[in-house]
């Protein structure tokens, strides 16, 4: 399984948001949008969260 954490691009996120000095942190797994959070450690924790349930899913299936 594939789970990444990318900060959002400002170019994907509106002017007011940019101005506002927001930052969004994208969380993907399999190439699809999961999760987005305003902290990077709360999207590193959901990651390592979806790679633990992974590796569990494939202990039982293994």
């Amino acid at each position: 399984m594939t789970v990444k954490v990318t900060e959002r691009d400002d170019s994907k996120m509106s002017h007011e948001g940019v101005a506002a000095g927001i930052r969004i942190w994208d969380v993907h797994q399999q190439e699809l949008l999961v999760g987005m959070f305003h902290s990077e450690t709360d999207a590193q924790n959901y990651k390592a969260e979806l790679e633990m349930l992974e590796h569990e899913r494939e202990l039982m299936t293994g």
